[in-house]
């Protein structure tokens, strides 16, 4: 009598197991509708409380230390802040953009090596969500605020202050294009290679070695049992971290362009003004977060799930719009043209440092993208490793890498693409609105548009439905963690950091607004570079191990003894595929690992 398909599962999946006696969360305190980790939760939640009280405090901390600002007053938060911005991107700026070029490297040698045919969740895993609901989720908690804030405010910004890199004449069309192509390049293929580099790593060591769903089992190959120790433990806390800090950023630009979007709207179309303020963005926040509460309630199929696949339809549409009533044929031409020049430059911008220009442009550009991409990769690597059991190595690594980034990119040319076109031919008010408020920047494009109200309507649930969806997913991620590992959590803990991520980020904006927001994703995320640098070795050496798994006499006699009992069916044609046949499900794997296909089956 055949087994069943979960026992299938453990006969293959076994052979790849760490081996360790512990599971995800054994050790955990149960108490008060709470799992969590004795140690990574309260560590964590009470530095987020630290820094919540002293930004707030931090005006009488600092008059009380004789602190002062710029102007002899005492040093304010927002003061800080910047000063903190200034030395960390200053110093380290060059180390970030070493790093991230490295993960690029590295992403692209996992896929396409032998490497990419290994499939994550093993040999007999299937993927638990369609490839539409897999695009729209990983999409979604990857950079929907950052797409709307950014689209039509960087282009304008970079019109008028041309990066250092490019010798060209401000407010020209040889700016434009200098202009989109560095947007390009702070949106495209290297923030998605950090995502995929970090989901990879959580998936493979999740999925493939059984050991936790958070950052400690990365740390696997070369820590071992003391993983569970305090070095795990700290990795977990400055992962909890890094992630809070970095989706609060998100988040923070969300409610300052929703606000924006109000301030618009009810200044032209309603008899009342609803005014650009810090107290009305902690009111949204407040707002917000409460909606984002009842999806978390309403769990993952039922709540990111079904608003990121809304999201996705939604932003098609307003892109399909804009398309339309923009100059469609001159945007087209944009977005095909600065690809072209985007992969010319790519080479020599990517290594970029500034140090013969004597210029601090990238400090407050690239090196805050890079920071703010790593400061939010365990959030966004975590829920798409989450959502990604039962791909492959390469389907992951091209799928996280490549779509995300095109979609970006029409995006980015359509949006700034119109917005440069507008300020070119005569309508010199969109830059000097970016300039004024880059949250404003979007509307200002769609005053000069049909469809105004609209489109300007839609914009605001969008990032409103991103806020959600973000903030849902993040409350996910970091309950993976302080719980952990665990995959399956109580709904009050996600409440609590859903609740948190609220709170800080409307502490950063009333504390020092988009400085705050900068400095808070730099100074996280610099830690945390070093530890996906690690992590890239660590990956390596458990991938290595596996492909010689597949490879070996007792993977291959293990197989050859549940097709003799009739558990399973194999079938050879460029790979060699797995299949049970009491269910259909499949799994496969090559000469060199698991692949993507699979085979007919005879149930």
């Amino acid at each position: 009598m055949a087994d069943s398909p979960d026992d299938t599962d453990e006969q293959l999946g076994g052979l790849f197991r760490a081996d360790t006696e512990r599971e995800p969360g054994d050790g955990n305190v149960r108490r008060w509708g709470f799992d969590v980790h004795p140690r990574v939760f309260p560590a964590a939640a009470a530095l987020a409380v630290v820094f919540v009280v002293l930004t707030l405090l931090f005006s009488d901390v600092a008059a009380l230390f004789g602190l002062t600002g710029p102007e002899g007053a005492p040093m304010t938060a927002a003061d800080a802040f910047g000063a903190v911005l200034g030395g960390v991107s200053g110093t380290f700026g060059w180390f970030y953009i070493l790093a991230v070029n490295l993960f690029i490297v590295v992403v692209l040698y996992f896929a396409l090596s032998g490497y990419g045919n290994i499939r994550l969740g093993g040999p007999h895993a299937e993927p638990e969500f369609s490839d539409f609901a897999w695009y729209s989720m990983l999409f979604s908690a990857g950079m929907g605020i950052g797409l709307m804030f950014w689209a039509v405010g960087e282009p304008l910004t970079h019109l008028t202050t041309v990066p250092p890199f490019f010798d060209v004449q401000p407010g020209t069309a040889a700016a434009g294009q200098a202009a989109l192509g560095t947007t390009f390049f702070h949106w495209g293929f290297h923030p998605w290679a950090i995502y995929a580099l970090v989901g990879l790593g959580l998936a493979f060591f999740s999925f493939n070695r059984g050991l936790p769903l958070t950052f400690r089992s990365v740390f696997w190959p070369i820590l071992g049992e003391r993983i569970y120790d305090w070095p795990g433990d700290v990795v977990d806390v400055l992962a909890v971290v890094a992630t809070l800090f970095g989706l609060s950023t998100s988040l923070g630009l969300g409610v300052q362009q929703i606000n924006a979007g109000l301030t618009f709207l009810s200044g032209r179309y309603l008899p009342f003004g609803i005014p650009s303020s810090p107290l009305v963005q902690v009111g949204i926040i407040a707002v917000i977060t409460a909606i984002a509460t009842m999806s978390v309630v309403a769990g993952l199929d039922g709540g990111v799930k079904l608003l990121s696949e809304l999201n996705l339809y939604v932003m098609a549409a307003l892109l399909g719009a804009v398309l339309l009533i923009g100059p469609t044929v001159f945007l087209l031409g944009t977005f095909v043209e600065t690809l072209g020049f985007y992969v010319s430059v790519l080479p020599e911008l990517a290594f970029w440092s500034e140090s013969f220009t004597g210029t601090s442009w990238q400090n407050t550009w690239t090196v805050f993208y890079w920071g703010w991409w790593v400061s939010w990769s365990p959030f966004v690597g975590m829920f798409i490793a989450r959502i990604s059991k039962g791909r492959t190595v390469r389907e992951f690594l091209l799928g996280v890498l490549v779509l995300p980034s095109l979609f970006s990119f029409l995006w980015m040319a359509t949006f700034g693409g119109s917005a440069l076109f507008v300020q070119l031919n005569g309508n010199g008010g969109l830059a000097s609105a970016a300039e004024n408020d880059v949250a404003t920047a979007m509307f200002e494009l769609f005053s000069v548009l049909p469809f105004t109200v609209v489109t300007s309507v839609v914009a605001v649930v969008l990032v409103t439905t991103f806020f959600v969806t973000s903030s849902d997913s993040g409350s996910l991620v970091i309950d993976h963690m302080t719980a952990g590992g665990k995959r399956e959590v109580p709904t009050t803990q996600r409440v609590f950091w859903a609740t948190a991520e609220g709170a800080v980020a409307a502490v950063l904006l009333v504390g020092g607004g988009l400085n705050a927001l900068r400095t808070a994703a730099i100074t996280t995320g610099l830690p945390f570079t070093v530890v996906l640098l690690v992590l890239c070795y660590t990956l390596y050496r458990g991938l290595r191990k596996e492909r010689g798994m597949l490879e070996s006499d007792r993977f291959s006699a293990q197989v050859e003894r549940l097709v003799k009992r009739g558990d399973v069916e194999v079938t050879t044609s460029n790979q060699t595929v797995v299949t049970d046949v009491s269910d259909g499900e499949s799994g496969a794997s090559s000469e060199s690992g698991a692949s993507g296909g699979s085979a007919p089956t005879d149930d």
